[in-house]
């Protein structure tokens, strides 16, 4: 204690502290002026009994699609099927990580020289230069032209977001449409990117494939240079896809009405297994000189749902076009999310850039493919066995990840409750969520489902 102050001397100034304190406060009106207390802001922990300032905030529904993992994980049924989220299995209903992946994951860690510094603010240069080649292609005079900005966004989400804003900001035509159905988030992420969002036709429920016809009139009556979003491959949630011809038709009247396509690539190579077959839509666009946006995801094609690998690549007329959109869309991750995360992008182009490693990601991606297109054909065989009513043919037909079965919200729920069978309202089933044991279930359930009203 410094020489000059004593016990008393304290004691007085922090009476005087005290006493200042406290009528600054009855000057603000929070003092009481008979009993001289305090009142304790509601934000604080000893508020007093005074409610939380929170308390008119309602309770949000479920997302309708995570929503139903939520239902599954609290039955307790040794019989219930999860056929909601779109994540990959393994025919012993096992989630799975691809062996490229941990032998990549493994080189990345014994690499002494990695360190944990930020990425720049448009990721990794490496991913992004793989990933436009490989929705591209190798080839594409968009890349060797230098027409092509990509940017590493968070997964596929992340890309279509990212996107929407920057159209927002920069490009004269800001309603997006989205065919009907598409995935239930396109539509909440799209308007709070700030477009305007409307439908075009797609699915016909009577033959549960594409209404092409539909298709063609409503794209040839959106305003010229509508932006309209296209899914690559693997329509989600239909299972649904134009045929090589009926694109190359899609295609020829966009661009005669000046639209702007924004593709949506979920499932490059998990569709038919095939990494180019799968990418022929959006390299049809680009063939023709013409701009376009893509959204890549590699959550399921490598697996990588949790680490949100994802990429947006824009397209454009002009080098120097490119270089000032990628400008601009710097500012739009800035404030957003900063920079992106290293770990997945460094998996991805460490197995993109290895030859070896690249064809033994190609070889465990067609076996991923192949199981879900068995597994099509087992349900198909299943339910024609049982003499299920109906022309259930569709399930073969569609492609990808999801079928679109045609059964009603009545029947799902009736599936639900009576075989714990669990699946999004709209009839959607995640074929990669089934293996050989489990189709004679589902097959029952919905022979079940479909004849007990007959």
């Amino acid at each position: 204690m410094h020489p000059d102050l004593t016990t008393s001397s304290l004691n007085s100034s922090t009476d005087r502290r005290f006493r200042v304190l406290a009528n600054h406060f009855a000057e603000g009106s929070l003092m009481d002026s008979t009993t001289a207390t305090v009142y304790a802001s509601p934000t604080a922990a000893s508020a007093g009994g005074v409610g939380s300032v929170f308390s008119n905030v309602v309770q949000a529904p479920e997302d309708p699609i995570l929503g139903v993992t939520v239902a599954y994980n609290k039955d307790t049924s040794p019989l219930k099927l999860n056929l909601g989220v779109g994540a990959y299995r393994t025919e012993e209903g096992k989630p799975l990580v691809l062996n490229v992946v941990r032998k990549a994951e493994q080189h990345l860690v014994n690499d002494s020289s990695r360190v944990k510094e930020y990425l720049p603010i448009v990721g990794l240069a490496d991913f992004n230069k793989l990933s436009a080649k490989l929705i591209l292609g190798d080839d594409s005079p968009a890349i060797r032209e230098n027409r092509v900005t990509t940017v590493q966004c968070l997964s596929g989400t992340g890309s279509l977001r990212v996107g929407g804003e920057f159209l927002a900001r920069h490009y004269h035509e800001r309603t997006i449409y989205l065919p009907k159905p598409t995935w239930g988030n396109h539509i909440k992420v799209f308007n709070l990117a700030g477009l305007t969002v409307k439908n075009y036709s797609y699915y016909d429920p009577s033959t549960r494939g594409l209404n092409f016809q539909g298709l063609l009139e409503d794209l040839g009556s959106a305003p010229p240079g509508a932006i309209i979003l296209l899914h690559a491959c693997a329509h989600n949630p239909t299972g649904v896809d134009p045929t090589p011809q009926q694109w190359e038709q899609i295609r020829h009247l966009m661009r005669s009405r000046s639209l702007l396509p924004f593709f949506d690539s979920a499932y490059q190579g998990f569709a038919s297994g095939s990494l180019d077959q799968d990418a022929q839509p959006v390299r049809m666009f680009v063939a023709d000189g013409g701009e376009c946006l893509i959204a890549q995801s590699y959550a399921k094609n490598m697996g990588l749902y949790g680490e949100r690998v994802g990429a947006l690549s824009i397209v454009c007329k002009a080098s120097d076009v490119a270089s000032r959109v990628e400008s601009q869309l710097k500012l739009v991750i800035r404030p957003m999310y900063s920079n992106p995360p290293i770990h997945g992008a460094s998996i991805v182009a460490t197995i993109l850039k290895d030859s070896n490693l690249y064809q033994e990601w190609t070889v465990e991606l067609k076996a991923m493919a192949d199981r879900i297109i068995t597994m099509r054909q087992k349900l198909f065989d299943a339910l024609r066995e049982k003499g299920t009513p109906g022309d259930w043919s569709h399930i073969i037909k569609q492609i990808g990840m999801f079928t679109f079965t045609g059964l009603n919200s009545e029947q799902v729920a009736f599936m639900t409750k009576e075989y714990h069978i669990y699946m999004t309202s709209d009839g959607r089933i995640s074929m990669a969520g089934l293996s050989s044991r489990t189709v004679p279930h589902l097959a029952d359930a919905i022979h079940s489902a479909v004849t007990r009203a007959a």
